[in-house]
């Protein structure tokens, strides 16, 4: 199992209030949520008018694919001009498949 997942700092020189901000940030994260399918939400800055910290995460089976969708995200997000990109954060985890140390023979209420 592949696991990318990031943070992106983002400046909203438009935005005059925190209803302004919510709209932009709105837009960004839905129709980013529409083109990749991944899990994202604002997760910093909350009370700052001006400024904005989103994070997201994908799952996949390949560390390739993974490297290029989030890639993808942020050039999608910095291309959509919605807000300007001060920095972004990316991680990609490899989990080795932690299924197969267990018995299959095994339940898995067996072991309570």
């Amino acid at each position: 199992m592949v696991i990318g997942y990031g943070t992106i700092q983002l400046r909203i020189p438009e935005s005059g209030s925190l209803k302004e901000k919510r709209s932009i940030l709105s837009k960004i994260i839905k129709r980013t949520q529409n083109e990749f399918n991944v899990s994202i939400a604002e997760i910093g800055h909350l009370d700052n008018h001006k400024l904005a910290q989103i994070s997201f995460a994908l799952v996949g089976n390949d560390s390739r694919y993974i490297n290029g969708k989030v890639d993808h995200l942020l050039k999608f997000v910095d291309d959509m001009r919605a807000a300007e990109m001060l920095n972004s954060k990316i991680e990609i985890m490899v989990v080795s498949d932690f299924l197969e140390a267990t018995d299959e023979n095994t339940g898995k209420y067996d072991e309570l």
